[in-house]
């Protein structure tokens, strides 16, 4: 089995640091934990850029739920995105829900024109929506779509592993819509590594496991490493 990608969420430079140190393979780049994770400046991007030499997802998200928001505010988000984009920018992380719960695809197809070219992480969005094998099926084959991240269900990975060790048969067997990597995160713990990897996931994305003292203190390389170690073990 090849080595489990783990990717560690960054607010800074210190914390992209940090996860690289201690071993993470990709940063998720956040502002705001407070609303679950939003777009970050185009400065901080720059300087975490800078300063590792990890692949960095960067988030497209505005406000603390899983809607685009009206016209106006979809443009903004677009135009953030360009930003990025033309700071260097290669991969992202997004994901909407119309009032029904299903995938707004306008609103994706408004931000993957935004960033074309572009690899991207759907989000826990598919943990929110109303249907998440027809969701899948609805973005199955949209360009630069390689990950799903996924706690299994809205309540987190204890209340979804069954959710995910039955989702990573399905992408094991190369079924349509199941082909992008399944990317285990959402209130993940260590004790939930073995039942995974046995099951044949192989990615991995922490945030608050990847702090001593929760999101009020940085990440620290030591507890990545303990993670790093795990994964790999």
């Amino acid at each position: 089995m090849s080595r489990p990608i783990l990717e560690v969420i960054a607010l800074d430079v210190q914390d992209a640091v940090a996860a690289q140190t201690g071993g993470a393979d990709r940063l998720e780049l956040v502002t705001d934990m407070a609303a679950s994770g939003l777009t970050p400046d185009r400065e901080t991007f720059a300087a975490v850029r800078d300063a590792v030499d990890l692949p960095v997802r960067v988030m497209l998200r505005a406000t603390d739920d899983f809607a685009a928001g009206d016209a106006e505010a979809l443009e903004a988000l677009c135009e953030r995105a360009r930003a990025l984009c033309a700071e260097g920018a290669e991969e992202f992380v997004l994901g909407f829900l119309d009032d029904t719960g299903r995938p707004d695809l306008a609103a994706i197809g408004a931000l993957l024109d935004a960033v074309p070219g572009c690899r991207w992480t759907f989000h826990r969005a598919i943990d929110r929506c109303a249907d998440r094998a027809g969701l899948r099926k609805q973005l199955d084959g949209l360009a630069g779509l390689d990950t799903y991240l996924t706690a299994g269900s809205a309540d987190g990975v204890t209340a979804g592993l069954a959710v995910l060790c039955a989702e990573a048969a399905r992408t094991a067997a190369g079924e349509p819509g199941y082909l992008p990597h399944l990317m285990a995160g959402g209130g993940l713990n260590l004790g939930h590594v073995p039942a995974l990897r046995d099951a044949g996931v192989a990615a991995f994305h922490i945030g608050g496991a990847a702090r001593l003292g929760g999101w009020d203190t940085p990440v620290s390389p030591d507890a990545v490493r303990v993670w790093r170690e795990t994964l790999d073990g």
